[in-house]
């Protein structure tokens, strides 16, 4: 009888480690770009427009002998109700004989691989040696943003806080981000013996309203928001600094001037998908980015494609997320749960 393992948000919180998680998305991304892996078409629709919308991205792991697909879905206005704004889950089958192998809460998997990917952006587009990221937007999101890009990229000392919308959270955010940290499972913080491993407590956070003075000594940007409007515009970036995009991932979604893609190295996770839904959408279909001009990242990690050429480049990572990001993670945890016990089995 075929039986599948079960595996809930608590257990996924108690296997998946930043450094890992780090480590899954940079080798699905390298996978992608060696052909052993491949996505299949995005499924996305907003099933409240503006409060709420899902999407369905799946693919097939050849390197790992599987495949499958992710359900999440976000509804913007559970964090009133103290629910999570994030829901879904994560479906791994057997590439050999087409038997499913677990059923993954996507929840804080979700959170994790997506930090991830903006610090992978950092990691290997920023300047060597950057200092200073500026965070637009102070959700639930933000906090494994940095969390990430403070295990990638140790040098980063100051991280300014901003929400475009409402400068109380940036403050709120500010106030309790130390603390946020300390929960989650990483390599910034020992949660047995209560200290930080690294010296994060020398890292300033600082909370903004005036996103274009903080911009103007930034060496690394992250957005996260759910913005359809540009929120930075192409005179308050700087020559030199990298932005990694999170926030647009479905048609009509935009965080930045189109403008700025006319003179600036694009980076993405999948050159077809972040044309239909990522950051880059508008500027492509204005005509003010060519795709042949865009490189995957999973080239730049191989080392067969260039990334930051020099000091002066402004790099952009648009990072839609991919269902490899999703099924490395995957099966990162599956062999954990497997090796531990953890979960529950079902007969099907």
């Amino acid at each position: 009888m075929n039986s599948i393992r079960i595996i809930s948000d608590d257990d996924v919180e108690h296997i998946l480690d930043l450094k890992n998680t780090i480590l899954c998305v940079e080798n699905a991304y390298q996978q992608k770009a060696n052909n052993k892996a491949t996505i299949l078409p995005l499924v996305s629709a907003d099933l409240v427009e503006g409060k709420a919308d899902m999407d369905i991205k799946s693919g097939i792991y050849q390197a790992e002998n599987l495949f499958g697909l992710k359900l999440v879905a976000w509804f913007g206005e559970n964090e009133m109700q103290g629910l999570p704004a994030l829901t879904g889950m994560t479906m791994v089958f057997d590439l050999k004989n087409g038997f499913p192998r677990a059923l993954i809460n996507a929840r804080h998997l979700t959170a994790m691989r997506t930090g991830a990917a903006g610090a992978v952006g950092i990691k290997y587009l920023a300047k060597k040696n950057a200092e200073v990221l500026v965070v637009v937007g102070t959700g639930h999101q933000a906090v494994f943003q940095i969390a990430a890009t403070l295990t990638a990229v140790p040098t980063i000392r100051k991280v300014y806080l901003y929400n475009p919308r409402n400068e109380e959270k940036a403050k709120l955010l500010q106030e309790s981000i130390r603390t946020k940290l300390s929960r989650i499972r990483n390599d910034i913080y020992d949660l047995k013996n209560e200290k930080w491993i690294q010296r994060i407590e020398t890292v300033e956070f600082s909370a903004v309203n005036n996103i274009e003075s903080a911009l103007s000594e930034t060496d690394a940007v992250i957005t996260i928001t759910p913005s359809s409007q540009a929120l930075i515009r192409k005179e308050w970036v700087k020559p030199g600094t990298h932005i990694s995009c999170i926030g647009a991932d479905l048609p009509g979604k935009q965080e930045l001037d189109e403008t700025l893609f006319k003179t600036v190295r694009v980076f993405v996770d999948d050159v077809g998908q972040a044309s239909k839904v990522g950051e880059i959408q508008t500027a492509i279909r204005l005509g003010m980015v060519q795709k042949e001009l865009i490189t995957e990242i999973g080239n730049v990690i191989n080392g067969n494609e260039k990334g930051r050429l020099s000091n002066k480049d402004i790099t952009v990572f648009d990072s839609t997320g991919i269902a490899l990001q999703d099924l490395a993670v995957a099966d990162y945890i599956l062999k954990i749960a497997e090796e531990k016990n953890i979960g529950t089995i079902v007969n099907l």
